[in-house]
Parts: C-alpha cells; structure tokens; sequence
C-alpha cells in the first residue's frame, strides 16, 4: 500500500481509499449502522479505522466535533489523535473511556448535582490502607495494591460489598486474603471515600452513568454532541465501560468496534470479549468485516501464530482470525533448550550480541517473560556482557522495594548478627553456618539459611495463589532464594555475609544508566508493541501457562497470552527454556505444552522441522562466580524427566512441592501426630545443639518424612534434604519415632537394605 503523505490540511476522499487494502477498505466504506471490525495481529486496524473516521470527515457524512473515537491508554489515543491531524480529521475527540467520562461529569456536576466537584484520587491504595486500618487489620504495601485491584475488578464488573464473596466465587478469582474480609474492607474503602467527597476512576463511568439515567435532558446533550462512536480494542470492554457505551448511544446504532477475541489477556481485571463475540447478535443487520492480512511480520513467524491457534478451544477461538502474511520471506522461528535458567539468560545474551553486530538496533530487540521475577536473570546477563537494556512497567530487579529490603535489611542485618555471635559457634561446624552436612546438596545450607530468614518476614516456601502484587513480591523473593542456592553451589565455603556482599555487587552493577537498550518486558506490558527480534523466553510448564491458571477458560487465556508475544515480532523470533532452574539443579521442568507440535515434529533428538528450526542450548563461558564450564558444548546433556506429584500426577515446579513430592493442594497422608513428634524432637535436638530447629531439619522435609514414612536408612537417605550424614547422624532416632507410630510396628530396620 502507497503511503499517506504528511500533513494536517484536508484529504481528498478518494485519495484515502486508495491507501487502503480490500478488508481496510471496506471497514472505511461502513459509515453509518452498526459495524464490528475484527482485526487480527498487525493487519492495520487502527489504519482502518482512522481512514474511515477520516473518510466520513471528507466526504461530508460526520462532522468531526460529533464523532468520539474510544480506546484505552493514553498513549494510543494520542496516536490516534495524531493520525487524525494527519488525514484531516483533526476535530474529532479521542479520548480513552475515563478521560471523556471525567469531561462530562465535570460539565454536567453543577447541573446534575451541585456543589462542588468530587475530588478524583489517583490511587486506590491510601483509603484502601486506611480501610485496613479502621477494620484493626494488617496488610502489606504488596497486600494493599491486591486489595486495591480486587476492588478495581469489582466495580469494573458492577459488583458491591455485599456480593462481593459471591461473585469472586463466580469468576474462580483467588482474593489475596479471605473474601469475606476483602469484602469488608471494599465496604469500608467506600465509606472512607465518601467521608473526603472522592471519587474514583470507576466511580467517574458510573456517576456518569447515573446522571444520565437520571437526567434525560443531560442524556439528550450529550447524543447530540456525540452521534458516531468508534471503540478500539473493543475486547478488553469491561461491564462498567459497555454500560457507559450505551447511555452514550442511546437508540442510536451508530457505532463501530474494532477488537481482536485471541487478544482477550485481561479478563482478571474486568475485561470481557463477549461483547465483541455477541455483537451480530446485539445489533440488527450489523457489518463485520474480518482484516486478515498480516503487514507486520514474515511468513514464518505468521505461520507460528496461526499454527498456535489451530490449537485453541472456546468461544474465543470460533472467531479467530486466520492471518495471511503480506511481506517477504524471513528467518524461521528458532527454539532453544537449555539446562538452566542462567545458561539460556546468557545465550539469549550471546544471540543478541550476535544481532547487534549484524546491524539490528537494541531498541529493535525485546525479551519478553510471563512474570516480573524472570527479568532478574536477563538483567544480569546483559550486564555481564555489556549489552544495554530498558525495563518496561517495572522497577529493575534490584530496585523493587521487596528486593532492597531482602538485601539491605534482612539479610545484611542477619549476616551481621551471625558476625557478632561467631565466638559462639561449634567447633566443626564451617564456615557455611550451623547445620552444613556433607551430604546435604550443595548450596543447601545456605539457601535454607535465606528461606528462613525470609520466612521470618512472612515469606513462604510455597506461592500464594493467584495472581497481583503480592505474588510478585513473592516470585522477587523466590529469584533470591534461587540465587542463594546457585552461589552456595558455587561457593560451597560462602555465608550470609559473602552471599549479602554479592548481591550488593551484583545491584551496583546494574545501575548503569542506558539511553537505547534492549526492551525487558512481560508478556502483558508487549501488548500494542512490536520490535524486529522478539525472545520468547522461560517456556516450560507452571510459567506458560503459569502454574494458578486452572480452568480451561485460564489456560486458553494463557495460551492468547503466548499469540500476543509471539505476534510481537517482525522477523526473528526465538522461543526458548531451561530445564533446571539454576546450574546443577535437577532438571525437573518440561517445556510449555504450547510448543507441542510448533517445533515442526522435533523431539528430543533436536531435529530441524517445518515450523521452526531447534537448537541445544549450552556455550562456554558462565557469570561471574559460577565455575568453569569447559565442557558445557560438547558434555552430552541428559534429560531428566520432571518430578510429578505422587497424587494427581502433574509436573511438580515449586521447590517445595518437589520436596514434599505432591502439589500443595493435592490432599496429604500425613499423620498430624506423628508429624506433631517429629516437630517435638527437631526441637529438642536444636535446643541440645544450639542450632535453629531448620538446621535440623526444614518443615518441608519432615512433611517429606512423615508423609512417605521410610523403613529404612536408605529409604530416609533418599528423601529431599535428608542426605547421607543426617541419615547418619539422626536416622536411628527418626526411624524409631516413625515406627513408634505405626500400629503393631516392630522395631526399627537397623541394617541398610538398599545399600
């Protein structure tokens, strides 16, 4: 298609059709009645609708004041603003939903109303922690900004206080703490908000809302104002937003929406595509119009998207849209396995250098994930090498409030602590810290030094359920848990202090200021962007689809989640995965069941296929501090396959679920007395040694114990954390409290029969 030369003064309207392909071309055509455009990935709907508004501008069917274009960021409504100038249309509002709610509501207040306007907040979270507060409750900051989005999500889908519980029931939402105290606390938040004479952004649509139901005269004005409406990204409508649409349409029809249902990655706050599903049968004798034609990127990367959706199921996948790539051929999709995280993060590094010195621009290449934490392996790697980077909506791993804490705070102030009491340590107990085994894994003694520092600030070995910030601060935490575990494996001498004094390092080294950088981003911050490398990375089962996406409506979700990234690039595309989480981990992770049948039939032997091209991950040189690895090209890799849970069979992630052998929500064996004694003689036995009772044994790994009740030495010496020499030093102790608990039990085993 010909470009549209620059400039704000009038376009002929045969002109604009002429910069248009068919589909495009028909969607500008459709003035008037109701028109539903569904616009797959990069076939230039906001193109379409431009020229279209523009078009209705130059042939003299809108007059550009009564026409209000609806999207949902600032940024593309400034962009489409911009277009609009361009083409001649540069009358014509637009405006995101709250912008052009909070213009009305501001006119019609002294009219509908009287007095003074309402005071609008910017953020929910300070009437929300004074909420928490008049209910003598306690949250977090990280718990506050949960609180805040469930009562985000609540107006936004129309739901009060008192149906809170009910409706969250519903919609199989996770609240971050009982439904029946976040109800309270939105019932309070409301009673706060009152008591200033605020508002806030949901209560700008439904004020609006309201005076217009009430006030027919205000209702008329403002249909006379705005007769043609165009609502861009129509899939991400909420409850409160199509209500809002219709007070603003009245009996009029007059309405065009642009929306793509394998876009729909937002239904946890509100959003909702069967507005956009049921639009032909909500309006009579509507246009639909389908863009297919994929300007943005090559075939084969076109190719991945759509064999992706073949996939698909649900309401969402009937009304998919097939692309049909319109540019020139390019390189095929490449994915990569890896043997950890650290190993892919520093080969996504490696690739991109490569990149670089081909001549593509840094702020031409992204690397998307599914969760903030991830990035903490990206950023050093980059760093490690020089390679600058941007991190899109978020702080720097080292910058989040959470991770500061851990590293200034908790752990500096606990490697202090263990300075001062080093005079009474036992003999023969290392430099590691108390409890350091020699058949503990490497790096055990640490790590488990950091979970229970962490657990001492409310940290938990198992994540939260559901999503939000304090699941955020929970996977920062996880990351430095993750980092412990590697720097003891590399360090097996190092304590708190040399660990502390390298994550401090590690935080300085980051700090470096960039101007243009590769772009870190998750998978949702991409939406609406697109670079011409995209690295897909951290592909395995419990992060795509993340590990609390249950249902099959979550699932699907997560799987329109991967189209959005995939779709964000131009022409190279790398999906990648590790199967441990850190060097000399087990390889318990399998790649994302996404992938199935996308790597062109390749299995475990790498083979080239039709869709994509595999590679192994590997390559010489490791961070700073993590050893050699001389042999890590040619050392044939061995795939382990993942750890399940002995209950309901699925790959087990979490580390502690690993342990204990089971999900955390499968239902345990578990003999509460037997466990009860076990508690009762780790207790006596750190009391006797002057260790903290985890030194002993961690609560996971008595669960482990008491759950698969070994026999044997051996039995006892094959469970996660147990490990030959505290076999050796407490198994006859413990097998004896075991057997003690079984009915009719003889004494314990006391030769190794699985030796």
């Amino acid at each position: 298609m010909a470009q549209t030369p620059p400039g704000s003064g009038p376009v002929a309207a045969g002109g604009l059709l002429e910069q248009l392909d068919p589909e495009q071309r028909a969607v500008a055509e459709a003035l008037h009645g109701p028109v539903c455009v569904l616009a797959g990935a990069g076939t230039g709907k906001t193109r379409a609708i431009t020229y279209r508004i523009a078009y209705g501008v130059a042939t003299g069917e809108y007059i550009p004041s009564q026409v209000l274009a609806v999207t949902f960021t600032q940024r593309a409504a400034g962009e489409m603003r911009g277009r609009l100038r361009q083409l001649g249309a540069g009358g014509v509002q637009a405006r995101t939903f709250h912008a052009a709610a909070l213009r009305q509501l501001q006119y019609f207040w002294p009219k509908a109303v009287g007095g003074p306007n309402p005071q609008l907040i910017d953020s929910k979270i300070p009437l929300v922690s004074e909420a928490v507060r008049r209910l003598r409750l306690h949250a977090e900051r990280a718990e506050l900004r949960d609180l805040a989005g469930e009562i985000e999500w609540a107006k936004s889908t129309q739901v009060v206080a008192d149906d809170y519980a009910g409706a969250a029931a519903k919609a199989l939402r996770t609240p971050p703490r009982d439904a029946a105290e976040v109800a309270k606390v939105y019932a309070e938040y409301e009673s706060a908000k009152r008591d200033r004479n605020a508002i806030d952004f949901e209560d700008v649509l439904l004020l609006t809302i309201g005076i217009m139901e009430d006030r027919p005269d205000i209702a008329a004005t403002v249909r006379n104002q705005y007769r043609y409406f165009t609502v861009d990204e129509y899939q991400d409508v909420n409850p409160l937003q199509q209500r809002l649409l219709d007070c603003w349409l009245g009996e009029r029809a007059d309405v065009c929406v642009v929306g793509d249902a394998s876009q729909t990655i937002y239904s946890f706050t509100g959003a909702d595509p069967r507005y956009l599903l049921d639009f032909a049968d909500r309006f009579d004798d509507p246009t639909m119009v389908k863009l297919v034609r994929d300007y943005r990127s090559t075939p084969q990367v076109v190719a991945l998207a759509n064999a992706l959706l073949d996939r698909a199921e649900g309401r969402a996948a009937k009304a998919r849209v097939q692309l049909i790539a319109q540019r020139a051929d390019g390189p095929r999709p490449k994915f990569a396995e890896h043997p950890d995280a650290e190993t892919e993060a520093r080969e996504v590094a490696r690739e991109i250098k490569k990149l670089v010195d081909a001549g593509v621009r840094l702020s031409e290449i992204a690397v998307l994930y599914r969760i903030n934490a991830q990035s903490e392996e990206y950023e050093q790697a980059f760093s490690d090498v020089g390679v600058p980077y941007i991190l899109r909506g978020v702080e720097r791993f080292f910058e989040r409030p959470e991770v500061r804490e851990a590293i200034q705070v908790w752990l500096r102030g606990a490697a202090k602590a263990r300075s001062d009491n080093a005079s009474d340590a036992l003999p023969g107990l290392g430099a590691g810290g108390p409890g350091k085994d020699e058949g503990e894994a490497e790096g055990e003694s640490l790590a488990s030094e950091v979970r229970a520092i962490f657990s001492s600030h409310g940290w938990t070995p198992l994540a939260p359920k559901g999503a939000g910030r304090l699941r955020d601060r929970w996977e920062s935490l996880a990351a430095l848990v993750s980092l412990a575990e590697e720097y003891g494996r590399t360090h097996p001498d190092a304590g708190l202090d040399r660990f502390s004094a390298e994550l401090r390092e590690r935080a300085d080294a980051q700090h470096a200021p960039t101007v243009e950088g590769v772009t870190l981003s998750t998978f949702h911050a991409a939406k609406g962007l697109e670079w011409d490398a995209v690295f897909l990375v951290g592909m395995t089962e419990g992060m795509m689809p993340i590990t609390y996406a249950e249902t099959p409506e979550q699932i699907e979700e997560e799987r329109r989640l991967l189209y959005v990234g995939v779709t964000r690039a131009r022409e190279r595309l790398f999906l990648s995965w590790a199967l441990a989480r850190s060097p000399g981990g087990r390889a318990s992770r399998s790649p994302s069941r996404f992938l199935d049948g996308l790597r062109g039939g390749v299995g475990r032997d790498h083979r080239e296929g039709a869709a994509g091209a595999v590679i192994r991950g590997g390559g010489a040189g490791r961070r700073r501090g993590s050893g050699s690895s001389a042999d890590t090209e040619d050392r044939p890799r061995r795939i382990v396959e993942p750890i399940t849970c002995r209950v309901c069979h699925r790959s087990l992630i979490d580390a502690a679920e690993r342990k204990i052998g089971r999900c955390e929500t499968c239902p345990s064996d578990l003999d509460p007395e037997l466990f009860e004694a076990l508690r009762e003689w780790r207790s006596g036995q750190a009391k006797k040694q002057k260790l903290p009772a985890y030194c002993v044994f961690t609560d996971a790994t008595l669960t482990a114990i008491g759950e698969s009740c070994p026999a044997t030495s051996a039995a006892l010496t094959r469970i996660a954390g147990v490990g030959k020499a505290k076999a050796d030093r407490y198994g006859e102790e413990v097998l004896g409290i075991i057997a003690g608990s079984q009915p009719g039990a003889g004494p314990p085993a006391d030769t190794d029969t699985g030796r």
